[in-house]
């Protein structure tokens, strides 16, 4: 077994904490020493031991002498928790092998500074791109203040996300769907229009059954309504269940009595600035950021969809394909508004993938905006 191997389990222990640590990143570690594995950790929960500590306390020996590799540097500052640097050296590790860097202004190669300092080898970059694109949501976060956004839509083979009477269920299938749910639970937010409450009344919940080790059920997001005059109704299934599952309600212009009674119901309610009428999504995204809301996904109909092209908020695209041909002049595509004048304008998709899930087809991709120019979330 060589390095790649352990910095490959140190991922999938990181993988553990999707969801709950936020907005921290998700960290792994491996405790080895003469080619066994001794210890290992990962981070669990925001406020509690980072994956160092954690792999040095389930360690089954003495660590003096052993290799560490862990996905992300570790951190050399006090915050919720003490320094991951202090307890590597207090327990005299020979060498630590590090994925990637952590860009927070407070570590940034401050971590494996003060390693090497103390005569400790390190080794940074194993499977770096592995690594970056883990923690792709903090790496954005951390370093714009601003939401990692993911836009997802399912759509047919010919570009339909609903036939021409409006019926959409179901687009993809159930393994299409279930997906969806875990991408709830990994992001903290998920955005919709007021269109969509309206029309479909969803309750935009985690549906996902306890499972994993630990066994845990998926976590609900933080939801968020751009509802530009107020007109979510108090009836709503959202609304009904603001006071266990939060909701924000972003608008400009709604009338002091329509906030009151949203918030005598439990809902937060922001006035944005407007634009073009309608709620700033980069005003929204910025008053996200300041309250830690670390990323988003996108679940709007394609009036949203494209506002949020336009306004340059999206970072990552999920589309589910199904192979299914609806037809119809009148049936929606995924992205309204009045488009891109020009093909030299569009949006560019880059760096992207391709799942089989039961028959459907999810494609991910990088946005780049109109100019052509990567955006700050890109892996690599």
């Amino acid at each position: 077994m060589n390095d790649a191997f352990y910095m490959r389990r140190a991922l999938a222990l990181a993988e553990r904490g999707a969801g709950y640590v936020c907005p921290n990143p998700m960290v792994g570690a491996v405790l080895v020493k003469q080619g066994r594995i001794i210890g290992e950790g990962w981070h669990a929960r925001c406020g509690q031991p980072h994956a160092e500590r954690n792999a040095l306390a389930n360690r089954t020996e003495s660590a003096t002498g052993a290799t560490m590799y862990v996905t992300l540097e570790p951190c050399c500052h006090y915050g919720r928790t003490p320094p991951c640097t202090e307890a590597i050296l207090e327990h005299k590790l020979a060498r630590v092998v590090v994925g990637c860097l952590d860009p927070n202004a407070k570590v940034a190669g401050q971590g494996v500074q003060r390693l090497r300092a103390h005569g400790i080898t390190v080794d940074v970059g194993l499977l770096e791109s592995e690594c970056r694109r883990q923690n792709e949501v903090f790496l954005h976060y951390i370093t714009t203040g601003l939401p990692f956004v993911v836009m997802k839509y399912a759509m047919t083979l010919d570009g339909k996300i609903a036939a021409h009477t409006g019926d959409s269920r179901w687009v993809s299938g159930e393994t299409a769907r279930a997906h969806t749910h875990a991408m709830r639970s990994r992001l903290t937010g998920i955005l919709v229009g007021i269109g969509t409450v309206l029309a479909d009344d969803p309750l935009l919940s985690c549906r996902i059954a306890p499972q994993g080790d630990p066994p845990r059920s998926g976590r609900n997001p933080i939801r968020i309504v751009c509802d530009s005059h107020l007109r979510l109704p108090l009836c709503s299934a959202l609304v009904r269940t603001a006071r266990e599952i939060p909701l924000i309600a972003a608008h400009t212009d709604g009338t002091p009595d329509q906030a009151a009674a949203l918030e005598a119901a439990g809902v937060t309610v922001w006035q944005c600035a407007a634009r073009d009428g309608r709620v700033d999504l980069n005003d929204l995204m910025r008053r996200l950021g300041e309250a830690q809301i670390d990323s988003v996904l996108l679940e709007g109909g394609s009036a949203l969809h494209w506002a949020a092209l336009e306004a340059g908020i999206v970072q990552k695209l999920q589309v589910y394909i199904a192979p299914k041909l609806v037809g119809g002049a009148g049936a929606k595509s995924p992205i309204g508004g009045a488009g891109f004048e020009e093909m030299r304008s569009a949006c560019l998709v880059s760096d992207s993938r391709l799942t089989s899930l039961d028959g459907d087809l999810l494609w991910e991709g990088y946005l780049h905006n109109a100019e052509g120019r990567d955006t700050p979330c890109s892996p690599d």
